[in-house]
């Protein structure tokens, strides 16, 4: 009785605020269609975006947009990357280029397990116009040829993202020192590898990872003369190999700015000159380098700024993500190629909330307040988790106006449409998260779920472009157009490129699959890089046609539209046999199951001579205690993970998600292993992108594996 009482309560209080929105529809809808132009909008997301070249079903398809020829050129004549940014420097000499936040003072936290957190309470942003970062530029780049650092050798950067990072590689560029980049999560070992592998005689870095990272290593990379840290500290040169020389950034600087140094003649690049050795932390194996051109930047940057429209002085990109990751190096060029503004920012510092803000402190996006910015799946996926739980603490009548408010505006953006009363009223303070003005989202790195496309849609008012590129590529391969509403694809070919698709017969994928054509996606064009540094895998993994375009093999599995708009559906290395003879793809089954509730990560796993798959899984901490509390379990974080009836509450929601998903039988995780540690890029198990490590996950959990099989 009491439930049939409280339904009927329920109803009648939502009926008169349902006959407000449907009025309020009626109202406001046939001004605001015609004043936004929602109609243009909704037949450009129809429209037909790519086709065959030829044809036929596997492709090539290119953009409609540039459909006779590849090469443009927004910039005739800058060709190569120090080009752009003298171009730029010439447009924008005195706007804001750089900033950086002043960190006032540093306290120790300690939290109630017992660790010690160190907050920061941090300034307003400083900025450096372009005229002064072009000064810089000079020259660091004039000082390091006066450190006898030569045109063409490589030199290499290892370093946090921040403004040093930018304006060591704009002098690199300049003064053609092709550049090596190294991931500042990657391991020791392999940082020296690659050191090594290129013969560098300079590196560039931070006080912190010379310390912490390199310090050990330095002995084992003989050919390494000079170490450049850009902190402003003063660093002991004692416990360095003899013969090693280390400078502060700002005394490299100021040798040369000398007269004498400065009147060295500049030996410029041409545009089939090596800019960067891009190493990649890679998900198997040592890291390997992808040589890229000056030519093979410049145009898939050309391919990555048509898609977003209105880039100009009038935007301002937070940037927090790796450098050292071709999606975010591609972004901050370009960013300063057009004339944006560019604040740093780190994951830990993003918004109010993240961990290194102190209580009451305001975070970088709330100071920035940002316009453009990019971001990995994962990194949504998490704010999309902490925004719900924070909606599930509201009153009844908040939480009833909030999921009202959220569906009727997911409606109307399926259809193309908007809800600004909505934004007005119910999703300010959320969009305030990020500073309340990002225009534009681009993801990468990994595959974006629709739920959480849906949800930075409709709870921070912006398109989210969702991209599909690699650094054998520049980054450059697809990217969804502004007005495309649709999910879970990643757009049609860039203008720099074209895509096609080669059966898999193995994976069961052809060209002759219906509804739609499948295959591995191979990606051609000039933004297409050199391969790989001293490999002996390029002609595996690299070709050039019979027109002389280079193509390289991606590994993945994708899908293509009837629009000629891409989606990813498997990837090559993912796939594993069992033994019954079914084919399971892991990535496939880790991308259905991230929208468990209880789940923030999962990796799937399967043995060839077993029948059944097993995942390891960081657990949801506010949920999983939440539901611990409700089981009676107490103890710590350790023991619930730990605690059998966890595992079996966390296997029994992978089943009931996977069951509305339709995944198949066979590809369910029959066991689970709650992990109380995240994967980060710093543990090791994860790499900069988000995207799992799966041979050191396979070693982490050796034991787990060996218990879920049945072993010891």
């Amino acid at each position: 009785m009491g439930l049939q009482s409280d339904s009927a309560l329920h109803s009648i209080l939502l009926f008169p605020l349902h006959a407000l929105v449907w009025l309020y529809s009626v109202i406001s809808f046939l001004p605001w269609y015609y004043i936004t132009g929602a109609g243009q909008k909704t037949a450009q997301s129809k429209r037909i975006k790519a086709r065959s070249t030829t044809g036929r079903t596997e492709g090539p398809y290119r953009s409609v947009d540039h459909f006779e020829s590849l090469a443009r050129e927004d910039f005739p004549g800058k060709n190569t990357l120090d080009k752009l940014f003298e171009h730029a420097v010439q447009r924008f000499g005195q706007s804001d280029c750089l900033g950086t936040r002043d960190v006032l003072s540093e306290e120790n936290e300690t939290q109630p397990s017992g660790k010690v957190f160190k907050k920061l309470i941090l300034g307003e942003y400083r900025w450096l116009s372009y005229q002064e970062v072009h000064t810089m530029v000079r020259h660091f780049g004039s000082g390091l040829a006066a450190l006898g650092q030569q045109p063409k050798s490589t030199i290499a950067i290892f370093c946090e993202t921040r403004a040093e990072w930018m304006i060591t590689a704009q002098a690199c560029f300049k003064y053609n020192f092709p550049l090596v980049t190294f991931y500042a999560t990657l391991g020791e070992e392999a940082v020296a590898f690659g050191l090594n592998e290129t013969g560098v005689t300079h590196l560039i870095t931070s006080m912190e990872l010379l310390e912490n990272k390199l310090k050990n290593v330095l002995p084992k990379i003989p050919k390494l003369k000079h170490v450049i840290y850009v902190d402003q500290k003063r660093v002991s040169t004692e416990g360095y190999p003899a013969g090693l020389s280390i400078h502060a950034m700002h005394a490299v600087r100021e040798l040369g700015a000398k007269p004498e140094n400065m009147a060295r003649e500049i030996s410029k690049p041409q545009p089939s000159d090596l800019a960067v050795v891009m190493y990649t932390s890679g998900s198997t194996g040592l890291p390997k380098g992808v040589v890229i051109v000056h030519s093979n930047l410049i145009a898939g940057m050309t391919g990555q700024c048509e898609r977003i429209p209105g880039l100009g002085p009038t935007d301002t990109y937070i940037a927090y993500l790796p450098l050292a990751h071709v999606l975010e190096m591609t972004a901050e060029i370009s960013c300063v190629t057009y004339g944006c503004r560019i604040g740093y920012s780190s994951p830990q510092t993003l918004s109010d909330q993240s961990t290194k803000i102190k209580k009451g402190s305001k975070g970088d996006s709330t100071v920035l307040k940002p316009t453009l910015m990019a971001a990995v799946p994962e990194i949504m996926d998490r704010i999309n988790k902490n925004v719900m739980s924070k909606v599930q603490e509201m009153s009844y009548i908040q939480k009833t106006l909030f999921t009202l408010g959220y569906n009727y505006k997911l409606e109307q953006i399926k259809r193309g449409y908007d809800a600004p009363l909505c934004n007005a009223l119910l999703f300010r303070k959320v969009r305030g998260l990020l500073g309340g003005r990002v225009r534009m989202m681009l993801s990468g790195g990994a595959p974006l779920s629709p739920a959480t496309q849906r949800f930075m849609n409709v709870c921070f008012c912006c398109p989210v472009g969702q991209g599909y590129g690699l650094t054998e590529t520049c980054g450059a391969g697809t990217i969804t157009e502004v007005a495309d509403i649709s999910t879970g694809r990643v757009g049609a070919p860039l203008i720099c490129c074209e895509i096609r698709l080669r059966d898999w017969f193995e994976g069961g994928y052809t060209k002759n699959d219906k509804p739609h054509p499948r295959g591995e996606i191979l990606i051609g064009g000039p933004n297409v890089t050199m391969g790989y540094y001293k490999s002996e895998s390029n002609d595996q993994d690299f070709f050039v046609d019979d027109k002389g375009q280079r193509w390289f093999c991606t590994g993945d599995v994708g899908e293509i539209h009837p629009d000629g708009c891409l989606q990813i559906v498997d990837r090559k290395k993912d796939l594993v046999k069992l033994q019954a003879g079914e084919y399971v793809s892991l990535g496939k089954v880790e991308s259905a199951l991230k929208n468990c509730s209880l789940i923030d990560n999962i990796c799937a796993y399967a043995n060839s001579d077993q029948n059944y798959v097993i995942s390891f899984v960081v657990p949801n901490q506010k949920r999983l205690t939440e539901l611990a509390k409700q089981r009676g379990i107490v103890g710590t974080w350790e023991e619930i993970c730990t605690h059998p009836d966890m595992e079996r509450d966390v296997l029994k929601e992978i089943k009931e998600v996977a069951a509305t998903i339709k995944l198949q039988r066979f590809e369910i995780p029959m066991k689970v292993h709650l992990s109380p540690e995240p994967w980060t890029p710093e543990t090791g198990l994860v790499t900069d992108a988000f995207k799992l490590k799966r041979k050191e996950l396979k070693n982490h959990y050796i034991h787990h594996i060996e218990r879920m099989y049945g072993g010891k």
